[in-house]
């Protein structure tokens, strides 16, 4: 999307010119949102409409026949079938019920930065979530929907986004979409029959603020699981080669859980094996290599697993 794309443009002579006429309804139906979208640099497709006997939408494992979530799936495959040449939006949408998709990922921003979307189930949720940071919410484009509304944002590019939540799970009541994903836009008709609305025409999508970008890149480290340590004679040696393990960093893991097991199986500890697969597969190794390797290292001193 260019600078003079992403420009508040819709003003004046500009506005008459599209087909919803006013300020108020220029995106009042499919067509409107559609043509409005591509005039801003956005590529669109169509989508299922609820006002048709069937669901109209394709893919994989969906059958349109049974469908019941209606309004919301792709009559076409739509992370290559998108489009900003306004003769072909008008023969895909304006020619029969559909409404409008967004191919997120396929939307380029200023300086090479990539749409981001954030979809509150309810109003105000993003807003929340801003503050339950202690941050504030940054305004910027927003689509009103059924029940809440969609924010757009530019991301850098170098970011590296998906439809996780990270940080905002259990903060946030919704969704983000961004790269291979997609959200119905301004126009659009619901199921309940409301209609996808754009809250101000002239707001183009802002950057994300650093606490969102932060937040949906956060990646929640793993589980830590409890490590058995036997209560036997040689507990205090046995602990000792348990953390011995545990402190191992990438690259000597291995090696360490051999000399260890080795240690282990001269001592003769019972269950000592079991406690020291445990360690090696919390300080980051697989468990099915961890075995193998305890097992080689008892077979090297003659003794055996339990």
């Amino acid at each position: 999307m260019s600078s003079k794309k992403n420009a508040p443009a819709a003003t004046g002579a500009q506005i008459d010119q599209l087909d919803g006429g006013s300020a108020d309804s220029v995106a009042r139906t499919p067509l409107d949102g559609a043509l409005w979208l591509v005039r801003h640099g956005f590529p669109v497709f169509p989508v299922d409409h609820p006002g048709t006997p069937q669901c109209t939408g394709v893919g994989r494992g969906h059958d349109p026949a049974t469908c019941t979530d209606r309004g919301k799936h792709p009559c076409v495959p739509f992370t290559r079938a998108h489009t900003l040449d306004e003769d072909q939006v008008r023969r895909s949408i304006g020619g029969k019920p559909r409404n409008v998709g967004v191919p997120v990922g396929a939307v380029d921003g200023p300086d090479g930065s990539r749409l981001l979307v954030v979809d509150s189930d309810r109003p105000g949720a993003i807003e929340d979530a801003a503050a339950a940071f202690g941050q504030q919410h940054t305004p910027t484009m927003r689509v009103r929907t059924a029940k809440g509304h969609h924010d757009y944002y530019w991301a850098p590019a170098d970011a590296r986004l998906g439809n996780g939540l990270g940080a905002l799970r259990g903060r946030f009541d919704g969704d983000v979409r961004a790269g291979n994903a997609y959200v119905v836009g301004p126009g659009s008709v619901h199921a309940t029959g409301a209609v996808y609305e754009l809250e101000d025409p002239e707001q183009p999508p802002v950057l994300a603020p650093g606490w969102l970008l932060d937040a949906l890149a956060y990646t929640p480290p793993p589980p830590q699981r409890p490590v058995l340590v036997p209560r036997q004679g040689t507990h205090r040696g046995l602990r000792a080669l348990v953390r011995f393990v545990l402190d191992a960093h990438e690259g000597e893991r291995n090696n360490r859980l051999f000399w260890a097991a080795c240690r282990a199986a001269e001592g003769g500890a019972e269950n000592a094996d079991r406690a020291l697969i445990e360690a090696a597969v919390a300080a980051g190794l697989d468990e099915r290599a961890a075995a193998a390797t305890v097992r080689s290292a008892y077979t090297r001193t003659g003794a055996t697993t339990r």
